[in-house]
């Protein structure tokens, strides 16, 4: 028995409808109307799951910001991580809301349950531990793409562009401070939208498609 789905090659475009999906659905329950900055806790629990800040053991390359155990409902955070730049503890909550959503089964996870209550079943391990190198850094990928879609939406980003210019960096600052993200998250998601280009090893900003809904500068 697996909790995990196999692995699959996701769009992009299937991955910001989940993550819109789960904001629409929460935008019609008033306890949990999304506002911005969006706290990604409040986003864990309208799921049925649990945050808890603990001290997470190395591993590997370096310290983990985050892990999800799908069987608890519940997402550990590394109690140094808010210690960071300001916006990756949110960010690697939506990361692991991302893996909840795009990578686990959660009918699976009931039956899990049903066992382990039982006694016939060990926990399963983290998704981290999973998948081989390859698959691991796609999955990661995805779920970094959803997180980017939940504290970003593209509603939420055109709002925010409104009388700035997306080519100056104290203005993509003032964004990121709104938006409660890193500016490196706010950058990557502006750039996967094609509203702004920044050439490898560069700082210069360029305007992106022309084709955009949404103007650079009004």
């Amino acid at each position: 028995m697996n909790i995990y789905k196999p692995y699959r090659r996701l769009e992009k475009t299937l991955i910001e409808a989940e993550a819109v999906a789960i904001l629409q659905k929460m935008a019609s329950t008033p306890k949990y109307y999304p506002k911005w900055p969006l706290d990604p806790t409040r986003v864990a629990e309208f799921l049925g799951l649990d945050t808890e800040i603990i001290d997470l053991p190395w591993e590997g390359e370096g310290a983990i910001a985050a892990m999800i155990w799908p069987v608890e409902h519940k997402i550990l955070i590394n109690e140094n991580s808010n210690k960071l730049s300001k916006g990756f503890q949110e960010s690697s909550i939506a990361h692991e809301i991302g893996h909840w959503i795009l990578h686990v089964d959660h009918q699976q996870v009931e039956i899990y349950q049903e066992k382990q209550n039982l006694g016939l079943e060990i926990p399963p391990p983290p998704l981290h531990r999973l998948y081989r190198d390859k698959e691991q850094n796609s999955i990661e990928r995805q779920a970094q793409y959803f997180a980017g879609c939940l504290l970003m939406p593209r509603y939420i980003l055109e709002e925010k562009c409104q009388g700035r210019d997306l080519t100056i960096w104290p203005h993509l600052y003032a964004m990121r401070d709104e938006l409660g993200v890193t500016i490196s998250n706010l950058v990557n998601r502006l750039q996967d939208l094609g509203w702004i280009h920044i050439p490898k090893n560069s700082k210069q900003i360029y305007p992106g498609n022309t084709d955009s809904s949404v103007k650079l500068k009004s």
